[in-house]
C-alpha cells in the first residue's frame, strides 16, 4: 500500500488568477494519473487553488497524510511553485519520493532537475506513472521506464532532449473525479441564443476526446508534443465518461475537437444514440468550421454551445508571418456560419511585443466592427521547447525566464514602455467586455451572477494594468526597445 498525494499548485500571477474568476477547470491531469495507478494505493487529489493559504493547507495535508510518494504537476509560470513545493515536502517529510510531471516537465525537463525533486514524468504521463508506484510499491530502484527521468547523476540528458511519444490513446484511462468535488469547478459559459436567466457560471467537467493536431503553426507547441498527429479515443470511451459525469456543462481540452472530421461524425452519432444530454465547448479553427459546416451543425444539435477560434491577428500580413494557415476572411467567414448555426463564438486576439500604439489601435478598431462576441487577449511568448524559444532566450529581459511564462507576460522588451502595454492591455480587455453579446443583446442574467461576472471583468482588467509590477523596478519604465521580429516572438497558445 503506497499513500500517494497529487497536488496542483496555486498560481501566483494576479494574471493567472484573474482569468481563474471566469473559469476553474477541473485538476484533470491528476485525475488520469489517479486512475492508472492500481486502487489498492490510497491516492487524494489536493488542489490549492481553492485556498485562500495555499502554503498552510499543503503543509497541513502534508503532515496528516505523511504520504510515501508525492506528484505535483505544473505549467511553466509554475515552475519555482512546484520546486517551492517539493523542497517542503522534503523537510517536513524527508522520506517522501518527489514526483513532477505536467506540461513544464514535459517541454523543460532540465529545469526540473533540482536536488528537491526524484522523479520527472514527461507527456502522457499515465503509463509512467503507474510503472513507477508499481516499482516503489516493491522496493525496487525504476529503470528502463520510458518518458520517466531521474533527477541528478542519473539524469539522461540525451533522453531530455528528445520529445516524449504519446501512447495509443485507447489506453487512456477514465480520470477519477471522484477524488474532488464537482461544485468547485465551473466555466463562465457562451452561448449564441442564451436562454434568459440561464445559469453564467454553470458546474463544469473537462475532458478530452482526442489529443494533437495535425496542422503546423509556427506559434504552437502541440506539433511538436504530437508529431503533428491527431489522435483520437475510441468512441465507446468517450461515450462512456460522457456518461459518468455528474455534470450538464462539458468543456473540451482537445487541441482541435473536429479536425478528424469522420471522427467527429462517429463521435457526435453515439452520443446521440446514448441518449446523452449535456452542453458543449470545444476548440477548433476557422478553417475546421468553413470546411466542415454540416459537421458543426450536427453538433449544436447534440448540444455544443461555443467555440474557441483563434482568430490570433486583424491582418494577413501577421497571420502570415505566423504560418496560422488562415486569413481574416477566412475568421471572418467562420465567425458569421457559427452564428447562423446558433453556436457562439470565443474570439481569441494576441498581442506581440513589438507592436506599438498603432497596433492596439487597429486590433480595437477590428473588435469595435464585430458582431457580439466574447473575446480574450495573449501576449506573443516563445514557448519553451521550441526552437524559437532558444533563439530569443538571450533576448529575455527576464532573468527566470519561466516565472512569467503564462502567455500573457511579454518576455521580450516591449517597444512600449510596459507601463504603457499594459494599460493598453487592459483597455482592450475592457473594450471586449462592452461587446460581450449579453450586454449589447441586453438577455436577463442572474443579478449575483452578472455581478460576479463584472467583478471578474474588473479584476482581470486591474491584473494587466499592473502588470508591470511582476517585473523588476528597473523595466517598468522601459521604452525604446527594438522591435522584434515575428520569427522571434512566437506565442505559446494553441491556434
Amino acid at each position: 500500500l503506497m499513500r500517494i498525494l497529487l497536488v496542483k499548485p496555486k498560481a501566483r500571477l494576479g494574471t493567472i488568477l484573474g482569468l481563474e474568476r471566469f473559469q476553474r477547470l477541473e485538476p484533470i491531469e491528476l485525475g488520469y494519473l489517479a486512475a492508472a495507478v492500481s486502487r489498492k494505493h490510497d491516492v487524494r487529489v489536493l488542489d490549492l487553488r481553492l485556498y485562500r493559504n495555499a502554503t498552510s493547507a499543503f503543509s497541513r495535508v502534508l503532515k496528516s497524510f505523511s504520504p510515501d510518494v508525492l506528484g505535483i504537476t505544473a505549467y511553466s509560470h509554475e515552475s519555482m511553485t512546484m520546486k517551492n513545493l517539493a523542497a517542503e515536502a522534503k523537510l517536513l517529510i524527508p522520506g517522501v519520493v518527489v514526483v513532477v510531471g505536467g506540461h513544464h516537465a514535459t517541454v523543460a525537463p532540465a529545469d526540473c532537475n533540482v536536488p528537491q525533486i526524484d522523479y520527472i514524468v514527461r507527456g502522457e504521463g499515465c503509463g509512467p506513472f503507474s510503472k513507477l508506484i508499481e516499482a516503489l510499491a516493491k522496493g525496487q530502484e525504476p529503470c528502463g521506464i520510458e518518458n520517466l527521468l531521474l533527477t541528478g547523476g542519473g539524469f539522461d540528458s540525451v533522453a531530455a532532449s528528445v520529445w516524449p511519444q504519446y501512447p495509443d490513446p485507447a489506453t487512456i484511462p477514465i480520470p477519477r473525479r471522484d477524488l474532488w468535488n464537482s461544485k468547485h469547478y465551473y466555466c463562465i459559459w457562451a452561448a449564441e441564443n442564451p436562454r434568459n436567466w440561464q445559469k453564467l457560471y454553470p458546474r463544469a467537467a473537462m475532458m478530452r476526446t482526442s489529443y494533437g493536431c495535425k496542422m503546423k503553426c509556427s506559434f504552437c507547441i502541440v506539433p511538436h508534443l504530437c508529431g503533428g498527429q491527431h489522435r483520437p479515443r475510441p468512441v465507446e470511451a468517450v461515450v462512456e465518461e460522457l456518461k459518468g459525469l455528474e455534470v450538464d456543462h462539458v468543456y473540451f481540452a482537445d487541441d482541435e475537437n473536429f479536425i478528424d472530421e469522420g471522427f467527429g461524425w462517429e463521435l457526435a452519432e453515439a452520443i446521440a444514440r446514448a441518449g446523452i444530454r449535456k452542453r458543449y465547448f470545444a476548440w477548433t479553427r476557422s478553417t475546421t468550421v468553413n470546411r466542415s459546416l454540416n459537421l458543426l451543425k450536427r453538433w449544436q444539435e447534440i448540444g455544443l454551445d461555443a467555440c474557441f477560434l483563434g482568430f490570433e491577428f486583424p491582418t494577413d500580413a501577421q497571420l502570415k508571418a505566423t504560418h496560422k494557415g488562415g486569413s481574416v476572411a477566412a475568421n471572418e467567414n467562420a465567425h458569421s456560419s457559427l452564428r447562423e448555426l446558433g453556436i457562439a463564438c470565443h474570439a481569441a486576439f494576441m498581442m506581440r511585443p513589438e507592436d506599438g500604439e498603432a497596433e492596439f489601435s487597429r486590433l480595437s478598431d477590428y473588435i469595435a466592427a464585430m458582431p457580439p462576441v466574447q473575446c480574450s487577449f495573449t501576449v506573443c511568448t516563445p514557448s519553451p521547447g521550441t526552437a524559437d524559444h532558444a533563439a530569443a532566450a538571450s533576448q529575455m529581459w527576464v532573468k527566470d525566464i519561466y516565472s512569467l511564462h503564462d502567455c500573457m507576460h511579454p518576455l521580450l522588451p516591449t517597444a512600449l514602455p510596459l507601463k504603457r502595454f499594459g494599460e493598453l492591455f487592459a483597455g482592450l480587455l475592457e473594450q471586449a467586455s462592452r461587446r460581450n453579446p449579453l450586454r449589447v443583446e441586453h438577455h436577463l442574467s442572474r443579478p449575483w451572477e452578472l455581478v460576479r461576472a463584472i467583478r471578474a471583468e474588473r479584476n482581470y482588467a486591474d491584473a494587466f494594468r499592473n502588470l508591470y509590477r511582476d517585473y523588476p523596478r528597473e523595466l517598468w519604465e522601459w521604452s525604446g526597445a527594438p522591435a522584434q521580429s515575428s520569427a522571434a516572438c512566437q506565442p505559446a497558445v494553441v491556434g
